[in-house]
């Protein structure tokens, strides 16, 4: 909920609702983080993400996230097991991207043991998750 859509609602409703809306966008900028936490050359799932970020289940979420923030390195995020999930140019450029970070293929997926980030144990409860 925007601060507009919250001023046109009675002081005692908007109230109600900006607990909620807070969560959520507590919730978003954890999934930000834990983008941001992701080293060149290294990747990422939605899902793994999501998980880091406390927010378990939580993929399609990440995906909307990594559509509206700009700035986030999105090409370091991919399908579960490697898989780059974008079509057409879009996945053309996510690959070119991925290369000129040296991570490599086996065929059409990252070569995740090699490339995967593993986000530290507890790094969401304890508010490690790094810029």
């Amino acid at each position: 909920m925007t601060a507009i859509q919250r001023k046109s609602l009675s002081p005692k409703k908007a109230a109600a609702k900006r607990p909620i809306a807070d969560a959520a966008e507590a919730k978003r900028l954890r999934v930000v983080r834990a983008i941001r936490s992701l080293p060149a050359g290294k990747v990422s799932t939605y899902g793994a993400v999501a998980r880091a970020a406390g927010w378990p289940g939580a993929a399609r979420q990440v995906v909307r996230i990594l559509r509206q923030v700009p700035g986030l390195p999105w090409h370091r995020v991919l399908g579960a097991g490697g898989a780059i999930k974008l079509t057409g140019e879009s996945g053309a450029e996510q690959r070119f991207r991925l290369r000129m970070e040296q991570v490599t293929f086996r065929g059409a997926r990252v070569n995740m043991k090699l490339h995967e980030f593993r986000f530290p144990a507890g790094a969401r409860a304890a508010g490690r998750l790094h810029h």
